[in-house]
This record gives structure tokens, sequence and C-alpha cells, in this order.
């Protein structure tokens, strides 16, 4: 793959800078000896149109949700409305300082606001922290909400294990660690689902609580969930729950209603952010009453028809991000609230079952299916025994072949050869026809042609790479000693 190196000749230049306004001389006094260059930098000689079909080339080269389906199993990879970025763009919230005072930035505060309280009912629990910048930062602040929780009680010192259910999502156990507790796995049982006597089994005082994911990374429901909450609040312990799936009960069913304590939602996966790649993304943490205490700061109150930041909380965990959240990333999923209302947000949890039953209906019969039971929002299929000597990992590779980015794979870990499969309510039948179609052909190179798959991708940029030596001696330079 070439690079901008390869494009170009000596003297061709992009741009015309202005002149300079003092000497060389005087720039240079100003960077200390040991911090200016020996030798001027290889800078690569393109002119403008080099430039730009450069990058252009290599953006056409990028997948993305804007470019083709994005299956990817506990990500919700969705189309978002490009209306939502406009707003998000809004110079009123864009350009925003965050250290205006309060009385200059009410309108933000006002949305802010609103947002929380349109989450604390979409969760059906009474309070809310929007500061989480993500998912697993959810899952931390959730994890210190119950420390201090304990705490509070005197039980800290007592109270040190999280039960966490082998099907739950796999950041889940680094932040109950990195909160101080530790982790004790709990089996699924042969429906996919929580084992209850084992939980029965893991009970006693020095459980804090447990961590699970609703639907499960099974794509299936804890039917017993009442059963299991009620259990844990029993021993006194409390319930987090983790909101990554959402997309399957949006509008439909509230974990407060289930008996949780915290639960937190990926606004970059359920309400309009495109996420990928590293962010952005937001994970705000909804509580119950016992933990309302112990919410970060400030608090965002109104008072008739004004706005206020509260910091009296004695005991409060603090801050968990600086000022008020990643706020653009709300800006865009408040937008998505109200243009869908009640009605669409139920109407976006039907579709992402109904599309997610449609996918496992048609490929079943293809591959293993270790829980044939009625999805939710995603379902999990194994590349075991598919053909000889074929992996998972050929099967992901092999559908780069036919344009489509592989789903998640080898996760959950409780099924072999995992191949986890997320459609998401916003794909058409079209896409999601097609991409079975794929799947069902993959099958059966796989047993007639297996060398096929085994040595896939074949018509991608770059051919399959050494991803184990990339990750442990990345190259994440281009060496300019071979630029001639």
């Amino acid at each position: 793959m070439s690079t901008i190196y390869d494009r170009g000749a000596p003297g061709r230049r992009a741009v015309a800078l202005p002149p300079l306004t003092k000497t060389e001389q005087e720039i240079l006094g100003a960077i200390p000896a040991g911090l200016r260059r020996r030798e001027g930098p290889r800078l690569p000689e393109v002119s403008q149109p080099d430039l730009v079909r450069h990058y252009t080339a290599l953006s056409r080269k990028n997948y993305g949700v804007d470019t083709g389906f994005y299956p990817l199993g506990s990500c919700t990879m969705k189309h978002n409305p490009k209306l939502h970025e406009d707003l998000a763009r809004h110079p009123g919230f864009a350009d925003l300082h965050p250290l205006l005072p309060v009385e200059e930035c009410q309108g933000a505060l006002a949305l802010l606001w609103e947002m929380g309280e349109c989450l604390k009912g979409i969760a059906g629990m009474p309070g809310i922290t929007l500061q989480p910048a993500a998912g697993a930062h959810g899952e931390l602040t959730g994890m210190l909400l119950l420390k201090r929780w304990l705490e509070d009680r005197g039980e800290l010192g007592v109270r040190t294990k999280i039960l966490l259910p082998d099907s739950a999502h796999g950041t889940n156990p680094a932040s109950a660690a990195m909160a101080g507790f530790s982790v004790v796995s709990l089996p699924s049982d042969q429906r996919g689902m929580v084992d209850v006597e084992a939980l029965k089994r893991a009970l006693g005082p020095d459980v804090a609580g447990i961590m699970l994911t609703v639907p499960n990374t099974l794509g299936i429901f804890e039917e017993d969930i009442l059963t299991v909450t009620e259990l844990v609040h029993d021993a006194g312990g409390l319930c987090y729950f983790d909101g990554a799936n959402l997309n399957a009960y949006l509008g439909r069913a509230r974990p407060g209603d289930m008996g949780a304590d915290v639960f937190h939602i990926n606004l970059h996966k359920t309400f309009s952010t495109p996420h990928g790649g590293g962010g952005p993304g937001a994970g705000p943490v909804t509580v119950s009453a016992s933990l309302l205490p112990y919410l970060p700061v400030p608090d965002i109150v109104r008072e008739g028809a004004r706005f206020k930041l509260v910091w009296d909380r004695p005991k409060s965990i603090g801050r968990v991000h600086p000022y008020y959240g990643n706020v653009l990333v709300i800006v865009r999923a408040l937008a998505y609230i109200l243009t869908l209302g009640d009605e669409g947000l139920r109407e976006a949890s039907a579709g992402a079952v109904l599309a997610a039953n449609y996918l496992k209906a048609k490929l079943k019969g293809a591959y293993r299916l270790p829980y044939d039971r009625l999805a939710k929002h995603e379902f999990v299929l194994s590349g075991e025994g598919v053909g000889e000597g074929v992996r998972t990992f050929d099967i992901a590779k092999r559908l780069m072949d036919y344009g489509f980015h592989p789903p998640t794979i080898y996760f959950p870990l409780i099924v072999r050869e995992a191949l986890m499969i997320e459609p998401t309510e916003t794909e058409p039948k079209e896409v999601l026809d097609a991409f079975a179609e794929a799947m069902l052909r993959i099958a059966a190179e796989a047993r007639e042609h297996p060398e096929l798959l085994r040595e896939a991708p074949h018509a991608t940029p770059v051919r399959r790479l050494d991803e184990a030596r990339a990750v442990r001696e990345p190259r994440l330079r281009l060496d300019l000693g071979c630029v001639g």
C-alpha cells in the first residue's frame, strides 16, 4: 500500500505559507538547544491534488457504518441520523466554554437536566449522573457507588465479593476489580441463563452484589431476573445491570422494575452517536433510592425556570469526569429520544429483536446454534465443525471478501468458536438477506473448499496479517531512512 512519500516530486507544495515575521535566528533562539532539530524534517513534497487524492484513496479503503453492514455483537453499530450531528455542531453547544458561569449556560444545563429526566424514566430509577464517558466508565462509577454505600454502612471490610455470571460483558470483572472487589464467576445453566441454584450457593455475608448483563451476551433475556435480584437483596447485596444491551427492551421494560440498584446506559450504542475506533461515548448511570446520596457532584437541580449546580453532597463519591460529561454526545442522544418519542423507542427495540431472530432462523441450519432460544437484539452461533480445519477466525476473514465487516468473534467465552451477531434495527431486509446469503455460501465453501477460508481474505487491500505479532511488535511510524 503506497504512502504519501510515494507521490509527488521535489519542489512541489500543497500550500503557500505566509512570510515569517521573525528571522530564523530569532525563532531558533526561543527554542532550547536540546530541543532543536539537527537536520530538517523529511516532509513529503506533494501538490494539493496529490494530497487530496492520497487521503481520499485511503478513506475508500476504510470500512464504516456509513459504507456497509456492521454486525458487531454487543456493540450496536447502527445508522445514526445526520440531523443529530448537525445539532451537536450548533455553536450554542459546540462552542460553549465549560467554565462559563451558571447564569450564562442555562440552555445547556436545561438540556442536561431534561436528558437526566428522560433517562430516569427509561430506566425506572430515581437518580442519575451524566458524567461517565463510556460504558466501562459507567461500570466503574457504579462499583464506586456500591463501595461508598458499603463504607457508609460499615460493611466494606466484610462484603468484598462481586458475583459475575459467565455470560456478562467482558469489562465487568475489570471494573469490579478496579474498585477493589474480588470477582466470583457464576455458571450459566443449560438454558443460557444464570444458574439460580449456583447463585444461592454463592450468596453469603461476604457478597457485596452482582453484576448482570440483561439480556446477557448470548442474546437471551434472564427470565429469572426477579428471582435473582430478590435473592441478592435478601442476602444484603446490591444489583448492578450492564445497559449495553438496552436496545433489546428499550421502551418495553425498565431495570428499576426488575430490581436494579445501578444501571449504566451506553448513549453511543442505543441513542444516536456514531462510535467505533475509540469514541466518542457516554455512559450515564441511574441509581435506586438507596444510592442517591453517593452520586457524583455537581448535581444539576431545577428551581422554577432556572438551573443550578449543587455541590453540597457530603457522601458523594466526587467527580468522575471533568465538568458535566460528554455533552455533545448527550445532545445527540436527547435529540434521538425526542424525535422518536415513547412509541418510536418501542418500535426501535422491536426492530432490533425482529432482525436478530430473522437472521438466526436463516443461519442456524448451516452453523451450530448452542442455545436455540428466542433471541433479543443479538444471537451467538458457533463456527465449530463447519468445515475441516476451519475456525471462526477463517469465517470472519472470508466474510471480508463478500464485502461485510465480520461480527464479534470468540466472545462470549462460554461458546466455543463463537460468532456473536447483532444486526440492529436500522438495517433493511435486503441487507440482512445479503449477509445471510454470504454466510450460507461461506458454510458451503467450508465443507467443499476449506482451504479457501483458511487463506482468506483474497480481495482486500492487504491479505491475512500476523495479528498476534502486530499487537506485540507494533510498527506505528514510517522509517524515513528508506525514503528516496
